[in-house]
């Protein structure tokens, strides 16, 4: 029997691929014992339970910037970090140690190597974050998301997607889905989606030229977010909704889609074949740009800049991508032959030889 432990989280880039790798994992080793290292205060802190798994949390540690007080404080409390890892891994008898970014990953990297435990990683997105580019010095079983991520011995192996989305059968679901959110089988579909809090650059484009894209002959199903202002016009064939649980069937019913270029966002999309207009989170460090690259090279996205996503751009300009269907029908073979449905097989494959490469 092997013990894994798990360590990533903070959001739902992080913790949804930890959850399908480790299911992915159950479904191999059903006697395998699998822990998830996460913090109290990230999305892990309620999902990892709700799946069934352990959860064994560390204090939120952000590696400092700049030089102040918590970069003092910073060298004493990265050591009681890695030292209460230490003494999980030994109390719970701990084979392999699984990364996924993220606050608890670094400590959980670091304290794997004082033990000499095999170390496996997965980077969702195409600008690793530090916690992973720490890992790849201490270890040669390294996934990612996307081609030409700047660390050593990666290899692509896709985005651990989510059951529902990896076995989606769009034309079976796609019935479901018109019933569940009151749509016309004879329209094609504009899904705009910002994420859980959704986007304010996006949600005011579009809410402020809805009524170009109906002209355009089209549906929109408009996912805002828990923190959006727009307010339903009530306009035939304009849904919105604050969240979706059933993004399967969201993604189901869409014929073209206009986003931010999350990992997980681009890798859904492109993994069931849905085209977008991706317009990248303009703050950070730049990986959503970084992200899209793959699919925009292939044709099956455009990137729009952040600043140039106006109310005023959206209706002069989309309404002549969604008129133009057979431009919308190639963009989605393009999508899809960028696509990875098998990443959580890949990474549990690299795992499962981070595990015996220690006897090796």
């Amino acid at each position: 029997m092997t013990t894994y432990l798990f360590a990533g989280g903070g959001t739902a880039g992080h913790v949804n691929p930890l959850l399908a790798t480790a299911d992915r994992l159950r479904d191999r080793e059903p006697d395998a014992i699998i822990l998830v290292l996460g913090t109290a205060e990230g999305l892990e802190a309620r999902l990892v339970p709700e799946r069934g798994y352990e959860l064994v949390t560390v204090p939120r540690l952000p590696f400092p910037r700049r030089p102040n007080r918590d970069a003092l404080r910073f060298p004493a409390r990265w050591r009681a970090s890695v030292d209460r890892v230490r003494g999980v891994l030994r109390d719970r008898g701990v084979d392999v140690v699984v990364g996924f970014g993220g606050y608890a990953s670094a400590p959980a990297y670091a304290a794997a190597r004082k033990e000499r435990l095999p170390i496996a990683v997965h980077e969702q997105n195409a600008r690793p974050g530090i916690a992973n580019r720490l890992a790849a010095l201490w270890t040669r079983h390294l996934g990612v998301t996307f081609a030409g991520t700047p660390l050593r011995h990666a290899r692509v192996v896709g985005l651990p997607l989510r059951a529902e989305i990896e076995r989606l059968d769009r034309p079976a679901a796609r019935v479901e889905g018109l019933g569940s959110f009151d749509l016309a089988a004879d329209k094609p579909v504009l899904l705009v989606t910002g994420g859980s809090t959704g986007a304010l650059r996006l949600n005011t484009a579009i809410s402020e030229s809805v009524a170009a894209l109906l002209g355009a002959g089209w549906q929109v199903l408009h996912i805002t977010g828990s923190r959006s202002p727009v307010k339903d016009p009530e306009l035939a064939g304009y849904r919105i909704l604050e969240y979706c649980d059933r993004m399967d069937l969201a993604l189901a019913v869409a014929d073209l889609a206009v986003s931010r270029a999350g990992a997980a966002t681009v890798c859904e999309l492109a993994a069931v074949g849905v085209p977008a207009v991706f317009v990248p989170y303009a703050v950070g460090n730049g990986e959503q740009a970084l992200n899209a690259r793959g699919a925009v090279d292939a044709g099956g996205a455009v990137l729009v800049a952040d600043a140039a996503f106006t109310p005023e751009f959206v209706a002069r300009e989309l309404p002549l991508l969604l008129q133009d269907r057979a431009r919308v029908a190639h963009m989605a073979a393009r999508m899809a032959s960028v696509g990875v449905r098998d990443g959580a097989d890949q990474m549990v494959e690299l795992v499962l030889e981070a595990r015996v490469s220690v006897h090796r």
